[in-house]
């Protein structure tokens, strides 16, 4: 059986460090065997990697590849807390926020992007509930922001 951190080597990914809060939250907190991360955003050693409304300046394909970015930061932070991606058991639930042109529809396009990476990552335990949300506008004028909540098992003990 692979691993997730077998699958993101395939993938040529690395887990970025997560990146520090810029105002009075944590990205991730553990409440018994579940992780709850903050919002993601779609940063790359630092940069955010777009600005802009969804269906104005910014295309479907731009915003799901930002998705997908901001999804891996998620997926950074919750790990960082799990004790590593291998101790992920199960993703339960991806919110996606998309700052839409008040006529785009596309949210659910948008957010197969981090979906659809979750599930390369995770194989059937990255299937998950989700929802896509339409906003006016996001943080930083960031085009997607990302949470996830999984399930992990027990922390384990320092040896």
């Amino acid at each position: 059986m692979t691993t997730a951190s077998e699958r993101l080597a395939k993938l040529g990914v690395t887990l970025p460090a997560v990146a520090a809060p810029v105002a009075a939250y944590i990205p991730a907190v553990r409440a018994g065997d579940y992780i709850y991360t903050s919002g993601q955003l779609p940063f790359v050693d630092g940069k955010l990697q777009g600005t802009g409304k969804v269906g104005d300046s910014v295309t479907v394909e731009e915003a799901a590849g930002y998705a997908r970015t901001a999804a891996l930061n998620a997926l950074a932070a919750a790990s960082a807390v799990a004790g590593g991606v291998d101790a992920i058991t199960r993703v339960i639930k991806v919110v996606v926020f998309v700052a839409s042109d008040p006529d785009f529809t596309g949210q659910a396009q948008v957010a197969n992007g981090a979906s659809e990476f979750l599930i390369e990552v995770l194989g059937d335990a990255g299937r998950h509930a989700r929802s896509a949300v339409g906003m006016a506008v996001l943080p930083l004028d960031t085009p997607v922001e990302v949470e996830i909540i999984v399930e992990a098992g027990p922390p384990v003990a320092a040896v």
